[in-house]
């Protein structure tokens, strides 16, 4: 495993986007799998964001919903055992998808899962209310993707709390889907433009890394530690796995 090279004075690097094949069926590895390759290649955490039942979700999707949560989060689980034994960070947030459109949705869990079944009918505009009510976040993942599952560029400013400025697939050089980096261009213009928080992930399916993600320069708590550190701008950069960007989009190194 190649080791991601990290900065010195930003040493705590922080996978954001991140799919396990437990629960994703687009995914290749399982969570066990992907929190070992991430420690070993020098990762300090991980959020793994699987696909909920909106997107290319592994669990079927007309299952009782205690039942659908118990297997969602399977992935996740999975990861979070290996991570506790080799000394990674593992926290859970899922990927909710709205007909190609989809969000990262950070600091919740599996409790407030379970208390919402009106989560699998909430529209964008009602997932927010829900999430933010419980302490989280919704980040737009890569806003301008295009690819045939994606019917239409759909924005919400007004209901996310930041932008996917950086998405690995788009951008770094051994990505083989969805590669086009105006697609990061245009996704941090908008950012800027609506003047919202950025973060960077690789929107990774198995255990051939690209090393994006956003690095801080100390050791976070938890995922509401993360949520705290974007929201009120604490000082991080993004990566592709290539090149390092100020959390502002501007190149760094």
């Amino acid at each position: 495993m190649q080791k991601i090279k990290l900065l010195q004075e930003y040493p705590y690097l922080y996978e954001t986007h991140l799919h396990t094949s437990q629960s994703s069926a687009c995914a290749r590895s399982t969570g066990a799998e992907m929190a070992k390759v991430c420690k070993e290649a020098g990762y300090t955490g991980i959020i793994v964001t699987d696909h909920n039942w909106g997107g290319n979700t592994a669990v079927y999707r007309t299952k009782p919903w205690r039942e659908w949560v118990n297997e969602f989060v399977k992935g996740y689980e999975d990861a979070k055992l290996m991570g506790d034994k080799i000394g990674l960070d593992v926290f859970f947030g899922y990927e909710a998808g709205f007909q190609g459109t989809e969000f990262l949705i950070y600091g919740v869990d599996k409790d407030f899962m379970l208390t919402h079944p009106e989560l699998r009918q909430a529209s964008v505009e009602e997932q927010y209310m829900l999430v933010k009510q419980a302490g989280g976040m919704v980040i737009h993942a890569h806003p301008f993707r295009e690819e045939f599952y994606i019917p239409q560029i759909r924005l919400y400013p007004d209901y996310v709390d930041g932008v996917e400025g950086i998405n690995a697939t788009h951008s770094n050089k051994k990505s083989k889907s969805h590669y086009d980096p105006a697609f990061d261009q245009k996704a941090i213009a908008y950012a800027r433009e609506n003047r919202l928080p950025m973060t960077a992930g690789s929107d990774i399916h198995m255990t051939a890394l690209l090393g994006g993600g956003v690095a801080f320069k100390r050791k976070l708590a938890d995922i509401h530690d993360f949520i705290k550190a974007v929201s009120e701008g604490e000082d991080y950069l993004l990566t592709n796995g290539d090149k390092w960007f100020k959390k502002d989009g501007e190149l760094y190194l």
